[in-house]
């Protein structure tokens, strides 16, 4: 299992580095074919919060699925071992959920959410053209955009993906149906899905 620690406006030095490196060898039981483990360090000083100031993210590079964790602190060697902490706790996590949901099938245990309440005329919020984009009421304009290559997957690998990555919810293609789909978290190990039946112009006009 390779180890690559790089920095960001900081410095690593070997103590760092030996540590880090230390620290990680544990992780091959918790996770089969590890191939690389990448961790970087980002610097921060102009943060509000000193527990702010440094950044760590650890990246798990396997034949499977790509797990990350990430925490901050007032010191790298603090923050790596909250991010450590936070990856370990996940890759269990996905292990108790693959022996609680062993042979899950679509469908089962998943509740449709409630349907949105639709807004009468007046309850809307104001909507304002910024920068040639809606803003509807006073929310701040928060406007980023991904593109990701998207496999298609079953639900229990979209549910393995998603505690794996650490997150409560992930977006996939159902590889049954084809459809863009999430799932999300509930309540301890239970979990919901939404499948969208996407319909082409032709089907509303028609």
């Amino acid at each position: 299992m390779d180890v690559l620690v790089t920095g960001r406006h900081c410095q690593i030095s070997d103590d760092f580095r030996a540590r880090v490196t230390e620290r990680l060898r544990g992780v091959e039981k918790l996770r089969d074919r590890v191939i690389r483990v990448e961790v970087q360090v980002s610097a921060n000083p102009h943060a509000r919060q000193p527990d702010q100031a440094t950044a760590v993210e650890i990246t798990l590079r396997s034949r499977g699925p790509v797990v990350r964790a990430e925490a901050s602190a007032d010191e790298k060697l603090i923050a790596f071992e909250h991010a450590l902490d936070r990856l370990k706790s996940q890759l269990r996590r996905a292990a108790d959920r693959r022996k609680v949901h062993r042979g899950l099938r679509a469908g089962q245990q998943f509740g449709a959410p409630p349907l949105p309440t639709p807004q009468h005329e007046e309850d809307r919020p104001e909507i304002r053209k910024i920068a040639g984009l809606e803003v509807h009421g006073d929310g701040p304009l928060v406007v980023r955009e991904k593109l990701f290559k998207a496999t298609p997957l079953t639900l229990a690998q979209a549910l393995d993906e998603m505690e794996l990555v650490g997150h409560d919810f992930f977006l996939y293609v159902d590889a049954e149906s084809g459809a863009p789909s999430v799932v999300y978290r509930r309540k301890a190990y239970d979990y919901g899905v939404i499948h969208l039946d996407v319909e082409t112009a032709a089907e509303q006009s028609a």
